[in-house]
């Protein structure tokens, strides 16, 4: 469980229960409606992985959650590590990594030209969209526990920030 920034290897911290509760949460229930061809009951149109290895440049990182527009890559990536940035990268903020998520791997998502960029915080119970614009990347929508958003690229439906970190889901609707 590394990572390859600025020259170093970097060692990913074991998750806290907190993180993967997130990190599933997210998975759960975006990926369920947009990992699969588009038609039918959900969006679609998506390739979801966790844990993925993703080379920009000389670096290597492993988001926690990206997804890659199946428009834009008709095969589902494989191998190790990919060679084609995401279209969505989702990094679950925790004590050890927040400033490497905010700072390098910002940094490096943009330059390798990642359009939606979201960093969630467990603890905090937050969800910040970010969209890749000329200049940086633009703060686009923020919420907490307790609020519901529709957040790009998947503003299609709407969320509760409370599934996305793993919280029960209010209803069967899913």
């Amino acid at each position: 469980r590394v990572e390859l920034i600025d020259g170093t290897l970097v060692e990913k911290a074991a998750p806290t229960a907190e993180h993967s509760s997130a990190q599933s949460g997210i998975d759960r229930t975006v990926g369920y409606r947009f990992d699969r061809k588009p038609g039918g009951r959900w969006p679609g149109g998506w390739w979801f992985f966790v844990e993925l290895d993703v080379q920009f440049g000389l670096e290597v990182f492993r988001p926690d959650v990206c997804g890659f527009r199946r428009e834009r890559l008709q095969m589902k990536p494989a191998g190790r590590p990919v060679t084609v940035a995401p279209d969505w990268v989702c990094e679950i903020l925790s004590p050890s990594t927040s400033k490497t998520d905010r700072v390098e791997k910002l940094q490096t998502y943009f330059a390798g030209g990642v359009p939606h960029y979201w960093l969630v915080d467990p603890l905090a119970g937050s969800l910040e969209v970010f969209r890749r614009t000329d200049l940086a990347y633009a703060l686009v929508q923020s919420a907490h526990r307790g609020q519901c958003l529709r957040p790009e690229p998947f503003d299609v439906l709407e969320f509760s920030v409370d599934e996305l970190l793993g919280d029960d889901a209010e209803g069967d609707e899913a």
